[in-house]
């Protein structure tokens, strides 16, 4: 039996084959692609640590 994180890469590259690639990326929505990912992973580890320390009552 797989795991769940296997399963869900083996789906999302499944999904990458079909979707047909982008022709024409500007150099600007690249930017604001990587840009919007690395805030947004961020945020969720802030809030993740925000839940942590307020679980263990350091808060």
């Amino acid at each position: 039996m797989t795991s769940a994180s296997t399963q869900l890469l083996s789906v999302l590259v499944c999904l990458l084959l079909v979707l047909p690639g982008v022709e024409a990326v500007e150099a600007g929505d690249a930017i604001a692609l990587l840009l919007g990912v690395v805030l947004s992973i961020t945020g969720i580890c802030a809030c993740l640590g925000v839940y942590s320390r307020k679980r263990n009552g350091q808060m």
